[in-house]
């Protein structure tokens, strides 16, 4: 997939978030989860819908779709995989939150999969 925006894979990471959480996901639950404004989420779903990363028709629920369940679990992971490591060399976890938000979206896959094989250690 091109390289998409880092408000695109907020979206899709929100996404898969609220997944975990809920069983149907409106444009409200990811609007108050980013913060962001109903007309913004719509925008970026109709963009998501548009790269095949979501099903959503009008006032329905939002659903990845399997490229997009795929590129959702791959941004977490590095989320979660960022967090841990900045957790384990001291960073506190509010800065850890903010930073690894911040890092997931210009990391490379090299340099993440780098990281892990240093956690494992």
């Amino acid at each position: 997939m091109k390289n998409l925006s880092k408000s695109i894979e907020d979206y899709i990471e929100a996404i898969y978030m609220i997944e975990q959480e809920k069983q149907e996901i409106k444009s409200i639950d990811i609007a108050n989860k980013l913060g962001v404004s109903k007309p913004a989420v719509n925008r970026a779903m109709n963009e998501l819908n548009n790269l095949n990363l979501i099903e959503k028709t009008n006032y329905s629920n939002i659903v990845l779709t399997d490229e997009g369940r795929k590129l959702a679990v791959k941004i977490y992971d590095k989320h979660i995989l960022i967090y841990d490591f900045l957790l384990s060399i001291g960073v506190s976890k509010e800065n850890a939150n903010i930073d690894c938000c911040k890092i997931e979206h210009v990391i490379s896959d090299e340099t993440a999969e780098c990281i892990r094989k240093q956690i494992k250690k």
